[in-house]
């Protein structure tokens, strides 16, 4: 290994498939691995955030070969079959996706064909033949998404008011619950139906029917490329990218006149959900001027959130940016460059220092440099720096392993509120 990164943020390919797998209701992940991956990658994900996991399978209740020598040196097939076999005995769900894990992806044990075997089953079981060590959990997701285009979506008639919401990637993002349903919220007051595949028990059939939609909603900068070329390309389906997470009332009123257009909405319509939802907010921030003091604040999150923070505290409250750390791997020169240019084109203030930094020791040491930090927003990797800069600091960004957190957010209109709110809490 060339090199090791510090904290890693989030685990490998597999952790992500079963940390998405596991959002979806009635889906029952199978492990073609070691035995302890299934504990391991639920810890990576759900355990580093903010206390909550699978409510259907999770842990040590996920089927697992649980490969030994034996597997290893004679291969694993035969023991994933009866694996499958006892999974769909034992465990009533919609669907059984088969994963591989280190072990099996070194080996090359051809889960393609052992998953064919089960073609007449009662219940579809999916291969999803991406190894742990193929890529981190952001893979992970873009690997069920593409798994859900290629062999679930069904092509239908046109639903002109059916949306896909994509981009908010389970237990990745600690909020994902809430922000879902606030997104979900907002969608509906413009008379839309929304395909979260995530929250209200939404399973297999609202993967199926997601093929009659007629917009794709991505929230986040650079995931899903290839995704949204198979959507178009293979159901029709146009994509509207929001290149981060909406918070506050400028950046979400931007996102709903952004949908009306895309789905050419009554503009009436739009404007009358819009002067509602800022009204709301606007309210209650009247209620607590200046019960904020200004602030010089640093941002260290993932691309979705170090884009909606740095905006809404920016934009919206009129906090000084001085420095914006987006903390996941980005390997592609124009998502960094779709990332920074949405994070530095402020309204109302200077451009903060984009830095992108996945390996914790860079991330303290470029915190450290800089003295004129009065705010830090961070995760709990941050709160050693916070205390020693003697600035305060709040954990708002993934991981977060020191709060239980169900349906709050910090997206959308109302989730500002939230924010604010956590802000205060830990002045």
């Amino acid at each position: 290994m060339s090199e090791v990164t510090e904290n890693p943020r989030g685990g490998c390919a597999l952790a992500g498939i079963n940390a998405v797998l596991s959002a979806v209701d009635r889906f029952c992940p199978v492990y073609h691995s070691g035995p302890g991956c299934c504990m391991q990658t639920c810890a990576s994900e759900q355990g580093q955030s903010c206390g909550r996991t699978a409510s259907f399978l999770s842990g040590v209740s996920l089927p697992s070969t649980n490969m030994l020598e034996k597997e290893v040196v004679f291969g694993g097939t035969d023991k994933l079959r009866t694996t499958i076999q006892g999974a769909m005995e034992i465990i009533d769900a919609d669907a059984y996706f088969v994963l591989t894990g280190c072990t099996a992806g070194i080996n090359g044990d051809d889960i393609q064909s052992v998953v064919s075997e089960f073609k007449n089953a009662p219940k579809p079981v999916y291969a999803i033949d991406t190894p742990g060590f193929a890529g981190n959990d952001m893979l992970g997701y873009e690997s069920v998404i593409d798994t859900f285009i290629d062999k679930i979506m069904v092509k239908g008639p046109r639903q002109q008011n059916l949306v896909n919401l994509f981009g908010i990637v389970p237990y990745h993002d600690p909020y994902w619950s809430g922000t879902l349903e606030e997104f979900t919220r907002i969608l509906r007051a413009l008379g839309l139906e929304v395909n979260t595949f995530f929250t209200e028990h939404q399973g297999i059939d609202a993967v199926k029917r997601a093929g009659s939609a007629a917009l794709n909603i991505i929230i986040h900068p650079w995931l899903l490329r290839g995704a949204e070329k198979k959507l178009s390309g293979q159901f029709g389906i146009p994509t509207l990218r929001i290149e981060g997470m909406p918070v506050g009332a400028t950046d979400t009123t931007a996102f709903v006149r952004q949908v009306g257009e895309a789905l050419s909405l009554d503009s009436g319509k739009v404007e009358s959900v819009v002067r509602k939802e800022e009204e709301y907010v606007y309210d209650y921030f009247e209620q607590a001027i200046g019960k904020l003091s200004w602030k010089r604040f640093a941002v260290v999150s993932d691309s979705n959130y170090a884009v909606g923070f740095t905006r809404f505290l920016a934009n919206d409250y009129s906090f000084t940016p001085l420095l914006t750390i987006v903390s996941e791997p980005l390997f592609r020169d124009k998502d960094k460059d779709a990332v920074r240019k949405r994070i530095t084109n402020l309204e109302y203030a200077r451009a903060p220092e984009v830095y992108f930094a996945s390996d914790q020791y860079d991330i303290e040491k470029l915190l450290a440099k800089n003295d004129e930090i009065t705010l830090l927003i961070g995760s709990t990797n941050e709160r050693e720096i916070g205390s020693r800069k003697g600035c305060q600091c709040s954990v708002l960004s993934y991981p977060v392993t020191d709060k239980l957190v169900f349906n709050r957010t910090y997206g959308g209109y109302r989730g500002c509120l939230t924010l604010v709110e956590d802000l205060y809490d830990d002045l």
